[in-house]
């Protein structure tokens, strides 16, 4: 089993850091050997507050994902949160995961919301999950997902002489342990629906998973994350840069230890 550490991180090609503010604390990234940070929304309370996101942004590029139809980030309501972002710290604007956003907030009009937040925004990349026409009409940067579709979409937008920057999120593991992809990535692919509905009913998304599920399952890890092998990811990596992805940005599922090494 291999570890990712602050050389091989940028060794396969990663250009960017994705950060969730519950599994990991937010000021570690600066042990992190890479020029870009992104910051998932997780909710409200686990927005870091503007200092520790103003000193990160002294060395990094830093970028907070905002959800433009939750409460304090709203354009179109309240956006105290939003206002309150240092302005060295630029946006991933999103719909936002209804897991975020309660029944109020789940009903509000995105497109609206996109439009105003990107024009009141710097360089904004644009979330596209869900909404991909739509991000692509508002422009920036398109922030996509990775999925077994990215290489051959990215190429039709390039040889469509399109100039959009891509920024492609993808969670990494660095390992040829299947138990240990599983248990990193095994429930994120598994709520991707093409993998959901192939599963086996009663399949565990994670390492305890046999058989035909478990095989699935692993099939779904590879195919919308980065593992294996940093010669395997790093070879796909590259595949995608190749296809016209300008920047690839890895969310360290296992943690920031073992890509510290």
């Amino acid at each position: 089993m291999t570890a990712l550490t602050g050389t091989t991180l940028t060794d396969v090609g990663i250009d960017a850091v994705a950060i969730k503010p519950t599994e990991v604390a937010v000021k570690r990234a600066a042990e992190l050997a890479v020029e870009t940070i992104t910051i998932d929304f997780e909710g409200r309370e686990h927005v870091p507050d503007p200092q520790t996101l103003h000193e990160l942004a002294d060395t990094y590029e830093v970028r907070m994902t905002t959800p433009i139809r939750v409460d304090g980030f709203d354009p179109k309501g309240d956006e105290s949160a939003r206002e309150s972002l240092p302005d060295s710290v630029g946006e991933v604007l999103v719909a936002g995961h209804q897991a975020y956003l309660d029944d109020h907030e789940q009903k509000r009009a995105v497109a609206p919301r996109l439009t105003a937040a990107a024009d009141a925004a710097t360089d904004p990349w644009i979330g596209t999950e869900g909404i991909e026409r739509l991000a692509l009409a508002v422009g920036g940067t398109q922030f996509e997902l990775l999925s077994p579709g990215t290489a051959s979409s990215v190429r039709a937008l390039r040889e469509a002489d399109s100039s959009t920057d891509v920024a492609l999120y993808a969670p990494v593991v660095l390992s040829t342990d299947d138990s240990t992809i599983l248990d990193a990535v095994g429930e994120y692919a598994a709520r991707r629906r093409r993998v959901r509905e192939r599963l086996p009913a009663g399949t565990p998304h994670d390492s305890n998973a046999t058989g035909e599920g478990r095989e699935e399952l692993l099939r779904g890890c590879r195919a919308y994350a980065l593992v294996g092998s940093p010669e395997t990811v790093r070879d796909r990596v590259q595949r995608l840069h190749d296809a016209g992805v300008d920047r690839i940005v890895g969310y360290p599922a296992r943690g920031l230890d073992p890509i510290l090494g």
